[in-house]
């Protein structure tokens, strides 16, 4: 395909002019290294035409692609000025289109990008993931959650349990409660779901599919204790008096009012605490440390502590955000995180290449969506009823 066409293919697709072949020939013409060279070609032209968009004010695309692109760890590698032209130019068309979702696949010696935009329909029943929790209560009654319900749901000693239509649960508090009439709920949320929490104290608390938070509905004593396993965001109330503490597997955080995030799923070999702001105290064993805004401190399955700094902490919370955001991660890492969100369960077939994988995709973005983003990168996969088989 010569060039000039292949621009034509790329304004027409853009405007939504081209006949499913002709989508159908260019991203063909995307997937074969071979026409690597012609499309980086053809998109940098369309980024230096002013009259196509208006973007060829180097500064504006600089701020394009500044407000897209994640932000790099110091670790990684500066892009060349060949990768800049077409990372930039894979940027602004995405924000052409009005698209809210990129993809880049990290591989040596090129990295390549990708602008998402809906694919076919394929016959699978496998949806995002929504607002959807079981909220257990101490006396053992289940009482299902999504994003319709509004109004009380229960009372737990002195607290009235309320439910909001945006998937969120509020405990409203009024009063003191004894030490002795402590009752303790958990909520706990389903592959393919996710909710929200603000407990007795005032403390927010987002939680992230497959994950469970044990709590007491009031919380009395000297300090405020949950359990935590899966993933979730905390915004601590500020309490000096009582320490607000997350105890996760044998680990131990206590903060007296700050904002960090810890994952702790069980099929994880890595638990991690990062924080946002504020100061906590991580206590694992004997082992014990501080951190400081920026800072993650890992706990392996055998128990030693490590802190990692610098941390990209807009990477971490993206799922909180409405996003996945990966950055040199591999694609074992990548199926994870879509596996908890779709509820899909993953198997392997083949030898898998070794890639990794850095952007954003929205968590709304259809199934189809995330199997046209890895066919593009060459990685294969294909939908059997909730199981998704990725292939060479």
């Amino acid at each position: 395909m010569e060039p000039t066409s292949l621009a034509i293919l790329i304004k027409r697709y853009i405007h939504d002019e081209l006949q499913e072949e002709e989508v159908a020939q260019l991203w063909e013409t995307l997937r074969e290294d071979q026409h690597q060279e012609k499309w980086e070609a053809a998109m940098t032209a369309l980024l230096e035409d002013e009259a196509a968009h208006g973007l060829s004010d180097p500064a504006k695309m600089e701020q394009v692609w500044a407000r897209i692109q994640p932000r790099p760890s110091r670790s990684m590698q500066p892009i060349t000025s060949g990768k800049w032209r077409w990372l930039a130019a894979a940027a602004v068309v995405s924000v052409m289109a009005g698209a809210s979702t990129y993809f880049v696949l990290l591989r040596h010696p090129r990295t390549v990008a990708v602008a998402v935009h809906p694919a076919t329909p394929l016959p699978s029943p496998v949806k995002p993931g929504n607002n959807k929790a079981v909220l257990t209560l101490a006396n053992g009654t289940q009482i299902p959650l999504d994003s319709s319900g509004n109004g009380a749901v229960a009372v737990q000693g002195n607290s009235q349990i309320l439910q909001q239509s945006n998937g969120q649960l509020t405990y409203k508090n009024s009063g003191t409660t004894a030490a002795g009439q402590l009752q303790y709920n958990n909520l706990h949320i389903p592959r393919g779901g996710q909710f929200r929490i603000t407990l007795s104290d005032g403390t927010k608390v987002w939680l992230n599919a497959a994950s469970d938070l044990h709590y007491p509905a009031s919380f009395t004593g000297t300090d405020r204790r949950v359990e935590l396993t899966g993933e979730a965001y905390f915004e601590v109330a500020q309490l000096p008096a009582k320490p607000f503490k997350v105890i996760v597997h044998n680990t131990e955080i206590q903060v007296l009012g700050t904002n960090f995030n810890v994952k702790a799923y069980q099929d994880e070999p890595i638990t991690q605490t990062t924080l946002l702001e504020g100061a906590v105290k991580m206590k694992t064993g004997s082992q014990e440390a501080r951190l400081r805004p920026g800072q993650q401190a890992q706990v392996q399955a055998g128990g030693m502590l490590t802190i990692k700094d610098e941390v990209d902490v807009e990477e971490v919370v993206a799922w909180k955000n409405g996003y996945f955001q990966f950055n040199h991660e591999k694609i074992s890492g990548v199926m994870k995180q879509l596996s908890r969100w779709y509820n899909l369960e993953v198997s392997y077939q083949g030898n898998i290449p070794a890639r990794e994988f850095g952007g954003r995709i929205a968590r709304s973005s259809s199934i189809e969506e995330i199997i046209r983003i890895l066919e593009l990168s060459k990685i294969h996969v294909k939908i059997d009823n909730h199981k998704i088989i990725v292939m060479p």
